[in-house]
């Protein structure tokens, strides 16, 4: 398995095409399917973009204490050199926090994640687990029994990113689903050669008599009229 990065972001909104930005990174290492006490955790000014009250109910991070915090352009570096080339687990990460980040990183202009250092933690999960009605970060520790009063009070970036590690870790020891279609066709085969279906059913060789004709004929004006 080698080496892994699980991590999570928390910004002032959920669009940064329209301008928001980063302001929190936590990232953990996993090694060899065990998490280390490796981590990376970085609180970021976001440059004079005001968090709203609604993002800030979620993660409880205020404009006034990003005031003495770095800038992306300083914490990024040190960021991309702690993931180096290692595969990197983001949840629902392929939709948000990857084309996130990585329009941090063009903004200031280093090289962006590539594609195929990306891994979605949520697809890896409905191809995994069955059972959860919710396949949000929560709803999956809880499936594992994993404890989420780390983050009672609010959202965090290294938090969610332990947790992370945490079910990560998890669904790496579960099977994957085996083929729906492949399922499908052996339950075919079987249906096949079943005695009673099969080509080798046995069949009559005599014609019906003229009274299961009678009878046959009266049942199917009932069930057709």
């Amino acid at each position: 398995m080698g080496r892994v990065i699980c991590f999570d972001i928390e910004t002032t909104g959920l669009e940064y095409m329209r301008g928001d930005r980063c302001i929190e990174i936590g990232a953990v290492e996993m090694i060899d399917g065990k998490i280390t006490d490796n981590t990376f955790h970085e609180y970021i000014n976001p440059d004079g973009k005001i968090i709203p009250p609604d993002s800030y109910m979620v993660h409880k991070i205020s404009n006034a204490f990003l005031e003495d915090k770095p800038k992306m352009n300083v914490v990024a570096p040190k960021f991309l050199e702690f993931i180096g080339d290692s595969p990197i687990v983001a949840h629902n990460g392929l939709d948000f926090d990857f084309p996130f980040i990585n329009h941090e990183l063009q903004m200031i202009g280093l090289s962006q994640i590539p594609r195929e250092q990306q891994f979605d933690s949520i697809v890896i999960a409905r191809n995994r687990v069955f059972g959860p009605k919710s396949y949000s970060l929560d709803a999956l520790a809880k499936w594992y029994g994993i404890p989420l009063t780390a983050r009672a009070d609010a959202h965090g970036a290294l938090i969610d990113a332990e947790i992370l590690a945490k079910v990560y870790k998890e669904l790496e020891n579960t099977a994957p689903a085996p083929d729906v279609s492949d399922i499908i066709a052996k339950q075919h085969a079987a249906f096949l050669s079943h005695p009673k279906i099969g080509s080798d059913f046995p069949h009559r060789t005599f014609p019906a008599h003229e009274e299961e004709l009678i009878a046959h004929k009266a049942f199917i004006e009932k069930v057709t009229a």
